[in-house]
């Protein structure tokens, strides 16, 4: 093979790499291209400035390519530029001598790691008001309660062995705590109201909807369908409301991006950096899948990565100033119809395949045995 037909095999790839995520599917061998999107650009960038070595200036071929592949690169560029240090903030820095702070601490601690010591050292270390881990089971809740009941009297365990449990510890009074089960019986949500001070109450909401993969669900639709299901509670709250956990999603994907614009809620990371939390064994295959998303009435005091303990994720820290009187300096544009009716399509279709499901198990059931 010839270098230059080297160079366009690589300048395709490029191409069909950053089509892939505008293809309307939800099976999990096109959305899983969302995620390595800044993986995507660089290599789109490398392409596009290789194809240079054999580049001919008669050649209209040529033109196509490198215009092509320029657009694709502005294109993945765009993406991911609001989550570099050059863009606007999308939550303003806090404003000084605020008393009123809420500092947030999460990680998927990775059901088969053991390494409970060095998690809850770096725990300890940041000293956040709320701590959520997930992917619990009941011997990770037996390793970590003990510890954590010292310095925080509030406590919802899910333990499940199903990589779905979820352990919430807070400093601050829970109230009306409900463990939920947005979409599959298997995998649990926490909805509960935090008492911030003797006057302010909050909504927090902890998820780690199911990623679409060939071994759980092929189809993103439950994933989907969950994080627009907590859009729509985000949404309706009275309440301030933080919603945390491991999203099983990137910042930037359509389904992040919709559940922003439906919810109101932002995104602290924008103007601030990538904050990658996964994958934490892999240098170079790594993204943002654990999130904290606030209201307008948050600002932002500091973002930090945890220490590595051991687990595929890193813990993501941030200690947050409720700050509601400047909301409005910040708020979202209201969502027109459209955003609103593809987010709650994105539900009924959710229930629909579910039901079903439940009708295949029926005539399953009933049909006779050969």
């Amino acid at each position: 093979m010839s270098l230059k037909n080297f160079l366009r095999g690589f300048s395709i790839i490029a191409i069909v790499l950053t089509i892939f995520p505008f293809i309307p599917v939800d099976y999990w061998a096109i959305r899983i291209f969302d995620f390595p999107h800044l993986q995507l650009t660089l290599l789109t960038l490398v392409a596009f400035l290789t194809y240079f070595l054999r580049f001919n200036l008669k050649s209209k071929t040529d033109y196509a390519f490198v215009t092509i592949i320029g657009f694709c690169f502005l294109f993945q560029s765009g993406k991911i530029f609001p989550y570099t240090a050059f863009a606007k903030y999308e939550v303003q820095p806090a404003t000084a001598q605020n008393e009123k702070t809420l500092s947030i601490y999460t990680a998927n601690v990775l059901q088969d790691n053991d390494n409970a010591s060095d998690l809850l050292s770096d725990t300890e270390k940041h000293d956040a008001d709320v701590v959520l881990y997930t992917e619990t089971d009941a011997q990770w809740v037996k390793m970590l309660s003990k510890e954590m009941s010292k310095n925080y009297p509030y406590k919802v365990a899910v333990p499940l062995s199903n990589t779905y449990g979820m352990l919430l510890f807070s400093k601050q009074k829970l109230l009306e705590t409900r463990v939920r089960y947005l979409v599959e019986d298997t995998i649990p949500s926490i909805t509960t109201k935090l008492l911030l001070t003797a006057t302010d109450t909050i909504k927090l909401i902890a998820i780690h909807p199911a990623p679409p993969t060939p071994q759980h669900n092929p189809s993103s639709v439950d994933r989907d369908a969950e994080m627009m299901k907590v859009a729509k509670m985000a949404r309706e709250s009275k309440l301030a409301v933080v919603v945390l956990g491991d999203f099983n999603d990137v910042a930037w994907s359509e389904t992040t991006s919709l559940f922003q614009e439906a919810s109101g809620l932002l995104d602290l990371r924008k103007g601030r950096g990538f904050y990658s939390t996964f994958n934490a064994k892999n240098w170079l295959m790594r993204w943002p899948l654990d999130h904290i998303f606030t209201s307008p009435d948050f600002r932002v005091s500091d973002v930090q990565l945890g220490e590595h303990f051991d687990s595929d994720h890193y813990p993501f820290f941030t200690k947050l100033s409720y700050e509601p009187s400047l909301a409005n300096e910040q708020r979202l544009p209201e969502p027109d119809k459209e955003v609103l009716k593809k987010a709650f399509d994105q539900i009924e279709n959710e229930q629909e395949q579910g039901q079903e499901e439940i009708e295949e198990k029926i005539e399953e059931q009933e049909a006779p045995s050969a």
